[in-house]
């Protein structure tokens, strides 16, 4: 019996849409958001499970050297190994694809692979890329030291300041990436008005979207043409695995990342995909509340007689409050803040604090805090950190799933104590 005949579903290599007639996505792009959390892009196996099937497997096989040909050459549905494509990895990209309404996906071990993956792919000595200066410590070492050394042009800039964006654009300008919110400054960029910019000469746009999540932002309906993810941070939301996605259209996909993907190799492991479909089932309830507790702790902080100033989009005070409101459905899992006094008091306030963890990991059930100058961000020089905003009394805190009460008291104990 075949793989066919026994009713496991198979995807072609060149077309990775789904094939079968399964009752789970059966109408399932008339589906509100959070029945595609839990129910899309699921295929079950012969045996019915409740749960996605996990298929551990590293190849596959033929019942015929003639089907290994035709399957190659992609006239015969089904996969030919899990560096190209994978049923469980398959359907976490599906799920995705019905959120962000792309056409297409890859997922990636990691999400600065799906960063890395995301540009890569398109470039070549030559180019030109245009990026918004804000951007999480790995990104930026990616576009403005390894890109250089390919013959890559960058350019970039401030990315709240769209007359920067145009006089940075040229008719050779391929891409463009952005971050927004922004890491660890919360900074808003335009979207839209990006996209608009870029398109005029050509030019796709890549935004970043893990601050904002896909449940309170969605970049390709605001014109963007690439959305990448580390799934690590709230698509998984509990510190258990590693991953990340690039998604997109068809033809981009086609053309550019599955070359890439297929023979660089940054492919999602099954059990990582595995987890991130259980993740994804709660992924809009625990957005919600980490929104509703960043909300109150930011009002907490901005009140604070310690804290000099505090950073959140859902502050009126925010520099780009009203973008936000427009761009965003809610104001984001994130706190930045500055505390009086210098680097030793933020130490002191880190290793005070008895329920919330040090860790430069985000989107956590558990509430995080860290240190951007001495961690994420530290190979910065002090002046592009201090271009930033980032100084030494600078804290991060992704704001996490526990009472907040508890989290507020926990901050004015360790606040005390400094």
């Amino acid at each position: 019996m075949t793989p066919a005949e026994a009713g496991v579903f198979l995807l072609a290599e060149n077309d990775m849409s789904t094939t079968t007639d399964n009752k789970a996505n059966s109408g399932s792009a008339n589906w509100r958001m959070n029945t595609q959390l839990v129910h899309g892009g699921t295929v079950r196996s012969q045996h019915g499970e409740t749960s996605e099937a996990m298929f551990m497997t590293s190849g596959y096989v033929y019942d015929r050297a003639e089907d290994a040909e035709a399957r190659f050459k992609g006239q015969d549905d089904g996969y030919i190994y899990s560096r190209y494509g994978n049923p469980t990895v398959r359907m976490f990209e599906e799920r995705m694809m019905l959120l962000e309404g792309a056409e297409d996906a890859r997922a990636t071990a990691s999400g600065m692979a799906a960063v890395n993956a995301s540009l890569m792919c398109q470039l070549k000595a030559g180019d030109h890329v245009v990026a918004a200066r804000a951007l999480f410590g790995s990104c930026l070492m990616i576009i403005q030291s390894f890109l250089p050394r390919y013959g890559i042009e960058v350019t970039l800039v401030d990315g709240t300041d769209l007359d920067q964006w145009r006089a940075a654009i040229k008719p050779k300008t391929v891409c463009a990436f952005l971050e927004s919110p922004s890491n660890p400054g919360l900074e808003m960029v335009d979207i839209r008005a990006v996209a608009d910019l870029l398109h005029e000469v050509g030019a796709r746009l890549i935004v970043d979207n893990v601050f904002a999540t896909p449940i309170l932002q969605q970049p390709l309906a605001l014109g963007a043409d690439i959305v990448v993810y580390s799934a690590t941070k709230h698509i998984d939301g509990q510190g258990r695995a590693m991953g990340g996605i690039v998604l997109c259209d068809t033809a981009f996909c086609e053309e550019f990342l599955v070359p890439f993907y297929r023979h660089t190799g940054p492919s999602m492991s099954p059990f990582n995909a595995w987890v991130m479909l259980k993740g994804l089932e709660t992924l809009e309830l625990r957005v919600k509340r980490h929104c509703e507790n960043a909300t109150d702790l930011a009002h907490f902080l901005h009140n604070h007689p310690e804290i000099d100033s505090v950073r959140f989009p859902g502050l009126p005070d925010h520099p780009q409050y009203e973008l936000a409101q427009k761009q965003m459905k809610g104001p984001g899992t994130v706190v930045s803040f500055e505390l009086r006094g210098d680097k030793e008091r933020a130490f002191r306030l880190l290793n005070n604090l008895k329920i919330i963890n040090i860790s430069n990991n985000l989107g956590d059930a558990k509430s995080l805090i860290t240190h951007p100058a001495t961690t994420t961000h530290y190979r910065l020089t002090p002046e592009e950190r201090a271009h930033l905003g980032i100084s030494d009394r600078f804290v991060r805190i992704s704001v996490g799933l526990e009472d907040i009460d508890d989290i507020k008291e926990d901050i004015d104990q360790a606040l005390a104590s400094v």
